[in-house]
């Protein structure tokens, strides 16, 4: 009887991919505290963990279904509220990932491309900073994958109940990060149509009951929330009419392509002439040069001059720049965000991105068909992506040469193409995305990769003419780019890397050409031209280990070395002064006080038992309350203080009551050498830098 032997190699990529995503996670106090504060909250209640409340009253959602808030939660059940124990689930994700990937990859085209895969998945920059923050695309990245080795196995078993569950585990994403699930549709339904092997008409209607199990799982929670009378569940954060629909096909569906435009107060349209303002075909919230919480880009640590610059240099628009990420608190403005600029006129820079303006200030880069080239985001998923393309088009050669042999190959090729393509096409044209949203990019660059290496091995390895030189061309042509890449950062890490890297480069394409007919050799040849294009995302993976992650706009490479704010943009603190005064002085509310923002809020939740409203969700622009309401509720005695920025982005009409009939209370009153923050000090209840905040009374 023969017994299954362990993968050795797979075995140590694990061991690299586990000691990427979690070591050092017990140490850094940088979880994404929006995420933070609602785990908190949903441990409390069963009210408030079905509803994903941010607050423990269940006063307002976060702007996520729920799915892995529910996971997250389980584990704060089990190990305590704590940043490390809201991040294992994703690390072990991220872990996952890799094995799954493995396990697609080695039935057709075998050990070695799917050790590849695994390799360049776990290696994946982007992919690692993501896997080390409680934010949620790592586990739907795993989810996606998931229903990838369904699909695989309903198309080689030939059995309906897989094809199901393929979709289901979609429509299980959906709710975890509703439209971002549905980018791998496309794959899934052309794969399934080319691979399968039953009638056409028994295809379609798989394929239609799929989509049917699909469309039910994918609203069932959303259609739920929407039945549910508002007033007996919190208010669904960011969306304009407190609907989980509006939700998920407008702020989390649509606007990402179109730009962000959700979020405007009511007292701003005026101000703005009504329309949102337009910025090189990008819809932008004209908010008079102000963050989610309501400071100028002056006051975020910048200059006068500095004032209409971005994170990565360039200038901006005297237009708006957009209000900040759904589920993100703040900007990149303070932490380095994007890489530095290339080139000399601002912009991008790097490769592919000439000068210019930005399309917006989460350093994206600017739209076009080499935006995933640009510097902006090249260094997060694009090392390997040279490698993947050329390797695809000797997938094309090999399948024109040998097409019954290669049918089940291009087959399955087929499947990681249509998952690259559509997801590639999105990212280079959309509105309005941050760098950590690449990770969709993850698996279908390491597939391709790695089938990628499995091809052009072949054809090195068997052919004579032209066909025969595509590997060499890959490995030269990849090495080229990633110098190119590095160029970038000659500031941050100087000139050797550059060097090195096109020196091994150079003599991994000398190699493969002189030793060509060398068959003993060219296999090992071909592996050790591959880890020399793996040394660079080796060390980009390794920096958020290295210097800090940022756990709201996750990123990888060398520009967190130098960031200001080490693991998080926002203190996680209170002020102890402040705490104290409205202990003492609460006199039943059931709110401590109320915030504009879940920025204000948010640290005040997860550190103590208190519960804290967040006026206007989570850019301070949810249309919860009227005056009126808010008047019914200081009369029934459910709040009385308000914590107030200087400068507020939204819901005006809510500000000017409250500053109106309000009662300011001098910070002498309750501030302390103690306290971390005070209020009318400086402090950090904001993106990137410091705001005023004022304390009222109102009764």
């Amino acid at each position: 009887m023969r017994t299954k032997r362990f993968d050795t190699v797979l075995i140590f990529i694990l061991l690299a991919a586990a000691f990427l995503n979690i070591y050092h996670i017990w140490q850094d106090d940088a979880a994404n505290q929006y995420y933070l504060a609602a785990v908190k909250s949903m441990t409390q209640s069963f009210h408030n963990f079905f509803y994903a409340s941010f607050d423990p009253s269940g006063f307002v959602t976060v702007d996520k279904p729920p799915v892995v808030l529910w996971i997250q939660t389980l584990f704060a059940l089990i190990f305590g509220v704590h940043t490390w124990s809201v991040i294992i689930p994703q690390a072990l994700a991220g872990v996952g990932s890799v094995i799954l990937l493995h396990r697609m990859i080695k039935p057709t085209f075998g050990i070695g491309a799917a050790r590849i895969a695994a390799l360049v998945m776990a290696l994946t920059p982007i992919a690692v900073a993501v896997s080390r923050t409680n934010n949620i695309d790592s586990m739907l990245v795993f989810t996606l994958l998931l229903g990838s080795s369904c699909l695989l196995r309903a198309v080689k078993q030939g059995k309906l109940v897989w094809l199901l569950m393929a979709f289901g585990l979609i429509g299980l994403a959906f709710n975890m990060k509703m439209m971002q699930a549905f980018m791998v549709l496309p794959a899934f339904m052309l794969f399934y149509l080319v691979a399968s092997r039953f009638s056409l008409k028994k295809k379609i209607g798989s394929l239609l009951l799929s989509l049917i199990l699909l469309t039910g799982i994918s609203l069932s929670w959303a259609v739920i929330v929407d039945s549910t009378s508002s007033s007996s569940r919190p208010y669904i954060g960011s969306s304009q009419t407190n609907s989980v629909l509006e939700l998920a096909f407008g702020y989390n569906g649509t606007e990402r392509l179109l730009g962000q435009t959700t979020g405007l107060a009511r007292g701003d349209m005026n101000a703005a002439g009504g329309d949102n303002m337009q910025n090189n075909g990008k819809r932008q919230a004209p908010n008079h040069n102000e963050f989610s919480d309501g400071t100028s880009s002056s006051e975020n640590g910048n200059s006068k001059a500095d004032e209409n610059q971005n994170s990565n240099g360039s200038i901006r628009d005297n237009a708006q720049a957009p209000q900040p990420p759904s589920g993100q608190i703040g900007t990149s403005n303070g932490r380095g965000g994007a890489p530095p600029t290339g080139g000399p006129n601002g912009g991008n820079g790097g490769p592919g991105g000439g000068g210019g303006k930005s399309m917006n200030m989460f350093g994206t880069g600017d739209a076009g068909p080499l935006r995933l080239f640009q510097s902006a985001l090249s260094g997060q998923i694009s090392w390997m992506l040279p490698f993947a393309l050329i390797g695809l088009l000797g997938v094309i050669v090999s399948w024109c040469r040998d097409r019954r042999g290669q049918a089940a190959e291009l087959k399955e090729t087929i499947f990681w193409t249509a998952w690259l393509v559509p997801v590639a096409g999105f990212f280079s044209i959309a509105g309005f995305f941050h760098q950590y949203y690449l990770i969709m990019l993850a698996p279908p660059i390491a597939a391709l990769s790695g089938i990628g290496w499995y091809t052009l091995y072949r054809l090195y390895k068997n052919n004579k003419d032209w066909a025969s030189y595509l590997l060499p061309a890959a490995v030269l042509i990849t090495a080229a780019f990633q110098v190119y890449m590095l160029s970038a950062y000659t500031s941050q890490i100087g000139n050797v890397w550059m060097y090195v890297l096109g020196l091994l480069g150079i003599s991994s394409t000398l190699a493969l050409l002189l030793l060509k007919r060398s068959h003993p050799f060219s296999k090992q040849l071909t592996i050790i031209s591959l880890c020399v294009l793996l040394l660079t995302p080796i060390y980009w993976s390794a920096t958020p280990l290295l210097y800090g992650g940022n756990s709201v706009l996750p990123e990888s490479g060398p520009q967190l070395k130098s960031s200001a704010n080490g693991g998080n943009m926002f203190s996680s603190e209170v002020d102890t002064g402040l705490l104290s005064y409205l202990r003492k002085h609460n006199t039943g509310e059931e709110y401590l006080f109320a915030a504009l923002t879940t920025v204000t809020a948010a640290p005040y939740i997860i550190n103590t038992d208190e519960s804290v409203m967040a006026l206007g969700g989570f850019n301070g622009t949810d249309p919860i309350l009227t005056v009126s309401d808010l008047k019914k509720l200081v009369k029934e005695g459910k709040v009385k203080y308000f914590l107030l920025t200087e400068k507020n982005s939204g819901n005006t009409e809510l500000v000017s009551w409250i500053k109106k009939n309000g009662q300011e209370i001098s910070s002498d009153k309750y501030s302390s050498s103690s306290s971390s923050t005070s209020s009318q000090q400086s402090m950090k209840g904001g993106p990137g830098g410091e705001s005023q905040q004022t304390l009222y009374l109102v009764e």
